[in-house]
């Protein structure tokens, strides 16, 4: 959540973020005007975008005259109530006096409790406006970092780096399905009959080799770059989700469970970040590093028709998520540094792969800035999201109330930064795995790291069916 002090006193911050992420409307007057004058359609696209940062102030944007009509009645409100409880103070004091002289005070008691009532009835109202407030400020996403490209989706997200060339194969290449399925290691078929569509069961060495890579990672992570492993619940309550953003703007996207206010977690991310809601880190052992081996619940609602083949878009996998509490001033330090450790795990398993940085229209809601790492699928001759990598900066932590303070006297608390990532999507590895170390005569390859953890086998080779 965006902080009300710096909206009120720099309006025009928030005017050009919502305008980067694309969230205006396109057949408002001063929109369409604006994009007429540059000879630009009147649609969501970068080129609109851009032409519209060129004069933001022109831009009329709903959100944000609601917010100030809040904001604005809400302070006018407290300045009332501050007034009446002068007055009532003025006459405690007043009638104090009176007794102190044993002289009547009729006449200001009445007063005082004429002033009380009103003073309740302001009360009663502005509570009314806050929450309106408080809700509308969560409906409004973070403002992206000043580095991140505008854009409105992927194709205007930009390249940072690749490692490793696609490995060019001599025979037609199959994809994770067919390979897993001839192998006797994946059965969609009976998944569907157990519970649905996008659902999966892994058989064997597929079981044993998505375990291996979920270790692996958490072995990785814990011994060579220092985060600490947390078993955690897979359900959270509404105040967790609200905490990191999924809630209430992505309700949609969740499985809740009936007659409950919890939901089942669409990440590691949610209880992993709320493990510190609430609380006061101290200064000196920023930045805390945790991660978590969990699996994840996702309706996927708007996606249908999206990858429904295989692994790639399920409604439950599972993923090794890192997060980060770091201290605003080294904040982005620690977004390359996680990062890294994400591309690590890619690197060791010999996986070919770039990172891209988003666009402002691409990324999730609550970041400012999102690096993806993008894993080659031969199948699909095309680079495929493995992992996310996110600096939340203080939109979080404002939610959950997550803070830090120094050691030193008269130190005065202030907001994290939060930061997570994948590290990575177990599932979407076990598929970068499986196509990449095909061979011809059906094989899957196990990359070395994964050896010790597969009872040193070297490949996988058909199941022996069931007699």
């Amino acid at each position: 959540m965006l902080d009300i002090k710096l909206i009120r006193s720099d309006p025009s911050n928030l005017r050009n973020g919502l305008i980067r992420r694309g969230e205006v409307d396109f057949a408002d007057p001063t929109v369409l005007a604006v994009l007429q004058n540059a000879g630009i359609e009147a649609k969501r696209t970068k080129e609109a975008l851009e032409a519209l940062l060129k004069d933001p102030s022109q831009i009329k944007i709903d959100k944000i005259s609601k917010l100030e009509a809040l904001d604005g009645t809400r302070r006018n409100m407290l300045f009332e109530v501050e007034q009446l409880k002068a007055e009532r103070n003025k006459a405690s004091q007043e009638i104090a006096k009176k007794k102190a002289a044993k002289e009547p005070a009729d006449d200001i008691l009445a007063r005082m409790k004429e002033v009380s009532e009103k003073i309740k009835g302001s009360d009663e109202r502005m509570a009314e406006v806050q929450k309106s407030l408080d809700d509308l400020l969560l409906t409004i996403p973070n403002i992206p970092h000043a580095s991140v490209p505008v854009g409105c989706g992927e194709e205007d997200s930009i390249e940072v780096r690749r490692h490793s060339q696609p490995k060019e194969f001599g025979f037609n290449v199959k994809d994770h399905v067919d390979i897993g399925t001839q192998l006797g290691i994946l059965d969609m078929d009976r998944a569907a009959k157990i519970t649905g569509a996008r659902f999966s069961v892994l058989l064997g060495d597929g079981a044993m080799l998505e375990r291996a890579i979920g270790t692996f990672m958490l072995d990785l992570h814990r011994q060579k770059h220092g985060y600490l492993e947390l078993i955690t619940p897979f359900m959270v309550n509404s105040a967790s989700m609200r905490g990191t953003g999924q809630l209430p703007k992505f309700e949609a996207d969740l499985f809740k469970v009936a007659n409950t206010d919890y939901y089942l977690i669409p990440t590691a991310e949610v209880p992993l970040t709320n493990y510190y809601a609430n609380e006061i880190l101290p200064e000196s052992k920023l930045p805390v590093k945790i991660c978590g081996f969990t699996p994840c619940f996702r309706s996927e609602a708007g996606s249908y028709g999206k990858d429904t083949r295989g692994l790639i878009r399920q409604h439950q996998f599972n993923k090794v998520e890192l997060v980060k509490f770091a201290h605003p001033d080294t904040s982005y330090e620690e977004l390359e540094k996680l990062t890294a450790d994400a591309e690590e795990v890619l690197r060791l398993l010999g996986l070919p792969y770039r990172v891209v940085t988003l666009s402002s229209g691409d990324f999730s809601f609550s970041s400012a800035k999102t690096y993806d790492i993008e894993v080659w699928l031969p199948s699909q001759k095309r680079y495929r999201e493995i992992s996310s990598c996110s600096n939340y900066e203080d939109y979080q932590a404002r939610r959950g109330n997550i803070r830090f303070k120094g050691d030193a006297k008269g130190a005065k608390p202030a907001l994290v930064h939060t930061l997570n990532g994948s590290g990575l999507a177990v599932g979407r590895t076990w598929v970068a795995i499986v196509e990449n170390y095909q061979d011809e005569m059906g094989r899957v390859f196990i990359p070395e790291p994964l050896r010790p953890y597969m009872d040193g086998k070297t490949h996988i080779e058909a199941r022996k069916p069931l007699s």
